[in-house]
């Protein structure tokens, strides 16, 4: 999931940007159905062992290539608690939480719903930042919300009947740890790379002890455990670099920034097609409100 911004390459290329961008986007627009193919052999905490190890090898993998790892060295001497405490939320809580929702509904559902976390951010800036939303915050945050009704209900909004009440409860407090962990991250002057980096060190051990203790013991070799790595590779850590680097070497980051709003889109392709998932109706009419309430708050600041 998108978010921040790595000091990964200062040179200005439009058209490399742009395809580092769309790669990162079909890459993301996979991860839904990846996760679906892993769960149906694997725990949730099974998976997210499996992933953030394996994300932290390639994370670690890039900063030796970069010949980074001794700032990431001195960094985790630095500040092992603030590292330690990140991790904790992203990736552990973030991605039991979100995988736990993915366990519980349909995968059309739970990423869309997911989705709304742009429109979380705003309203937890509130609090946090001590911003006021603008008629047009408002505005989007409604619009956000009656589409995560929409698609929770299957188009049944009106008589409120939940697929399944505790996996929308689930996706929706996903939104809100990873829009809190946006905003502390954030705030942080540490290199968001090595932040990263750092925190997926100090989570792939608690996984493990997790997954020993509470999810079935690490997995066996086989479809769950490739999709597990597949996610840790292309949710987690490699792709994130790729989307840094394009918004990084773009001249124009919006134009670059808004070819996430095809990630939702391609999304529903691979779990039709690939899942074999039937696309409802009321998920194209939720999509279809949750865009444009993200880009009207994105275009009002967030602020009044």
């Amino acid at each position: 999931m998108p978010g921040f911004e790595g000091d990964i390459s200062p040179l200005k290329d439009d058209r490399r940007a742009l395809g580092l961008g769309l790669l990162a986007v079909v890459l993301w627009s996979t991860v839904a159905t990846a996760f679906k193919l892993a769960l149906a052999e694997l725990t949730v905490l099974q998976l997210v062992a499996v992933a953030v190890n394996t994300s932290a090898l390639a994370l670690l993998g890039v900063l030796v290539w970069q010949r980074k790892l001794g700032d990431l060295l001195a960094l985790l001497r630095r500040s092992p608690g603030e590292l330690l405490t990140l991790g904790t939320v992203n990736p552990l809580i973030y991605y039991c939480v979100l995988l736990a929702a993915y366990d519980q509904l349909p995968a059309q559902q739970a990423q869309t719903i997911n989705y709304t976390w742009a429109i979380m951010l705003a309203l937890l800036s509130v609090p946090v930042l001590g911003q006021r939303l603008a008629a047009r915050d408002w505005i989007a945050v409604v619009l956000g919300y009656l589409g995560v009704v929409i698609i929770a209900t299957e188009g049944r909004f009106l008589a409120l009947e939940f697929t399944s009440p505790l996996g929308v409860g689930l996706a929706l407090a996903s939104t809100l740890i990873w829009a809190g962990f946006w905003l502390a991250s954030a705030r942080s002057k540490h290199d968001p790379a090595l932040a990263l980096a750092g925190s997926f060190l100090f989570a792939a051990p608690l996984s493990v002890v997790l997954c020993l203790f509470f999810g079935n013991g690490l997995p066996s070799p086989g479809a769950g455990l490739a999709s597990a790595i597949y996610v840790g590779f292309f949710e987690m850590g490699f792709t994130w670099l790729l989307w840094s680097t394009a918004l990084r070497t773009a001249s124009n980051v919006s134009r670059v920034g808004n070819l996430i709003f095809l990630a939702p889109l391609l999304s529903l392709v691979f779990i039709a097609t690939i899942l074999g998932e039937p696309i409802q109706p009321a998920t194209l009419l939720g999509l279809a409100l949750i865009v444009p309430g993200i880009l009207l708050q994105q275009r009002g600041g967030g602020t009044a």
